[in-house]
């Protein structure tokens, strides 16, 4: 496997400039002064085709005059002039590149012909870039940042990768509040050379990266996302969130960096089948990330709730609730040990609520300890814990009764810091995550964000962060799909797709779908093709009242609601009538399709569909009458592993319908699977096949049939 091309381009060794000025506000020159001023420890090298010195340094007028050849080019220079630059830095040898020029594929068609010449001087010399409108990177191990904020010396964890510029910049200031740190973070842009598949492979290998976070608008190439994702996620958490899945999100993507966009529950799909968290929004993306980041796996999805108020541990215990934690009953020995600790009105089942207690210890140390102990929770949240935070508050009422003592003097009055708290939860090795209102003017609020342990500013954002390190303990455990090989490609199915194209066809018809899926071990039901009334009595016959009858034609692929379908025909004469009833409605001459009627109460749909950057996609989801109203689908992307498979039968809403349901037996979910693994390989091997439709697939007793089935050809 040849090296991910940012193990250079992070580490470069010496960086040269081109866009600096002596102006300081000058985009360019900030970005420069990150570089200066952030403890970068290699070379820089200036280019200036007037200046002779930038910020007290020499300038060159081109790279063919700099003292020696640099491991990474940095261009912030009009577009025209980055073309330029990128040539010449590509004669003299240098192989890495971050382009934060705009102005390319964002803009239209013109810039696109832009970026394409961009890429094509980028082959020519074996460059690997970034950019190009991006905003640089990030590497905390070498104090390396050319973004457009500082980013003091810090040892961080957590691995960032962003189709934004601004949720690698902006996001600064902020983060330091947060207590959250970086490994490393890179601002992708228009991903014209190196993209975010890249980023989360190069993340993933990275030892420093604990966790990885995505900030995604689309993605160029789903395969090699999907295959690098589903090595990551192995060994490390990945959360995402996707922002091009409606089209307002994709309009804006579009215009932003140029995006691929596509539809959002194609991407949620994809990211339960690559073991990614999607998150719904930017602050969730940081927080969840720098939990996972920071926090060991709980064991399992028991939770202890400490508070000293009410209200905070009712929002936990709800919140947990809904993120698949509980919050159990302690047993009556283990409450029996915390009750000394609590005042007589004080809760001690779980949540454990101490009410008003302007001591530390007892929320903070002695009862988390026993509960600890115990074995009987397997992570903590608290909510309540405080000091010089609260103090100044108070501080400010009673300072008229205090006499000329100032606040300092006024915290030396109260109860220390207790350092113990910040090491009781590694002593464990359980989560721990802390809910209050204050900041870090709050000396708890800052040990625990010195010691990274995640602080929150709501308990329900606590304990939904809980949840997703419980989902990510879900994700390592999950069985490893096994990958099937592709099945031979069947002659018979190949013939009717040739028969297909011959004739013109837009779509095969029913009929000859059936053959074409049967041919791939998919069960359909029994059918017979005719033309004439008298062969559809002597077919009704051979296959047994009640029967339904359709209109058979590849110009037909929807005939619900237009007359064309009879259903529950029990005797000869009702299939008369039905028959011309059919030929009517159908205004044309049209095989009828005589079909054995089948009497599950259960229909589901399964098919298949193309996206542009993923290729072929299986659907599978509630069917019948209902798709449409209540939308209950989910896909995955092809090949499907047999684990794929049996995840989509668990990720619909209506999944307690393929268990046992009103005197109906469980479902074969192992033939169920098979058929929604078969319909990615048909997909995988016939690429002339735009789209699969298989609605209703009705469950006979137990066993899965196709009972009506289109397939779309490409045009």
């Amino acid at each position: 496997m040849p090296e991910n091309p940012l193990h250079l381009l992070m580490n470069p060794k010496s960086v040269a400039v081109a866009g600096a000025s002596n102006t300081p506000t000058k985009m360019g020159s900030i970005q420069t002064l990150s570089l200066l001023k952030d403890g970068y420890r290699g070379k820089v090298y200036f280019l200036h085709p007037k200046d002779k010195a930038i910020f007290g340094m020499p300038a060159y007028p081109s790279p063919q005059d700099l003292p020696e050849v640099p491991d990474l080019a940095f261009l912030v220079v009009p577009i025209n002039a980055a073309l330029t630059l990128l040539e010449e830095f590509g004669k003299i040898g240098t192989k890495r590149a971050i382009v934060v020029t705009a102005g390319f594929k964002e803009t239209g068609e013109e810039g696109a012909n832009l970026e394409k010449q961009l890429n094509e001087v980028a082959a020519r010399y074996d460059i690997r870039f970034v950019g190009p409108n991006c905003l640089g990177v990030i590497n905390s191990q070498i104090c390396l940042n050319t973004t457009v904020y500082p980013f003091p010396p810090v040892d961080g964890l957590l691995g960032l990768a962003s189709q934004s510029g601004t949720y690698v910049t902006q996001i600064l200031p902020l983060s330091r509040k947060r207590g959250i740190k970086f490994s490393k973070a890179i601002s992708l842009g228009n991903e014209a050379n190196i993209d975010i598949a890249d980023a989360l492979e190069y993340l993933g290998e990275d030892e420093q990266t604990k966790a990885v976070i995505l900030y995604i608008e689309g993605i160029r190439n789903g395969k090699k996302f999907l295959e690098i994702a589903r090595r990551v996620t192995k060994r490390k958490p990945v959360l995402a969130q996707y922002v091009g899945g409606t089209a307002s999100g994709a309009r804006a993507g579009m215009s932003h960096t140029g995006a691929m966009a596509g539809p959002d529950f194609l991407y949620d799909g994809m990211f339960k089948q690559a073991g990614i968290i999607r998150v719904g929004s930017i602050e969730e993306l940081y927080d969840h990330g720098w939990t996972l980041a920071t926090q060991p796996m709980p064991k399992g999805n028991r939770v202890a709730v400490m508070t000293n108020s009410g209200g905070p541990s009712s929002s936990i215990s709800y919140t947990c609730d809904l993120v698949g934690l509980t919050v159990p009953r302690y047993s009556e020995k283990l409450q029996e040990k915390i009750r000394p600790y609590l005042q007589p009105h004080a809760a001690s089942s779980n949540p454990v609520d101490l009410t008003f207690d302007t001591s530390m210890r007892n929320l903070a140390i002695t009862i988390p300890e026993i509960i600890l102990q115990s074995g009987e929770v397997d992570a903590m949240i608290s909510h309540g814990i405080m000091h010089s935070g609260f103090l100044r508050e108070i501080y400010s009422h009673a300072v008229d009764f205090l006499g000329d003592m100032s606040f300092e003097q006024f915290l030396e009055m109260a109860e220390p810091v207790l350092e113990e708290t910040f090491e009781i939860p590694r002593r464990y090795n359980v989560p721990h995550l802390i809910s209050t209102f204050f900041g870090q003017e709050d000396y708890y609020t800052l040990g625990f964000q010195k010691h990274n342990i995640p602080v929150f500013h709501s308990p329900e954002k606590a304990a939904r962060a809980m949840g997703a390190l419980y989902h990510y303990k879900l994700i390592k455990e999950r069985k490893a799909g096994r990958k099937n090989a592709l099945p031979k490609i069947s002659a018979r199915a190949s013939n009717i797709l040739k028969q297909a194209k011959q004739n013109g066809q837009k779509a095969l018809d029913e009929h000859a779908a059936k053959k074409l899926l049967a041919a791939y071990g998919v069960p359909v039901t029994k059918e017979i093709l005719t033309e004439s009334l008298k062969e559809a009595l002597a077919a009704a016959n051979k296959i047994g009242y009640p029967v339904a009858l359709k209109a058979c034609h590849w110009e037909i692929m929807h005939k619900s609601g237009k007359g064309l379908i009879a259903l529950n025909v029990k005797n000869a004469n009702e299939l008369k009538k039905a028959f011309l009833d059919i030929r009517r409605a159908a205004g044309f001459f049209t095989p009828i399709l005589v079909q054995q009627m089948l009497s599950g109460g259960r229909e589901f749909l399964a098919g298949m569909t193309r996206f542009a950057a993923f290729g072929p996609s299986v659907v599978f989801g509630l069917g019948g009458v209902l798709t449409e109203a209540l939308r209950d689908t989910t896909v995955r992307v092809a090949p499907l592993t047999d684990a794929d498979a049996r995840e989509m039968l668990a990720d619909i809403r209506a999944k307690v319908l393929l268990e046992k349901f009103r005197g109906m037996p469980a479902v074969d979910k192992e033939k169920l699977a098979k058929i929604l693994q078969a319909l990615g390989n048909i997909a995988l091997l016939h690429p002339e096949i735009a789209e699969i439709d298989l609605n209703p697939l009705i469950i006979d007793k137990a066993r899965p049939v196709v009972a009506d089935a289109l397939i779309v050809l490409k045009g």
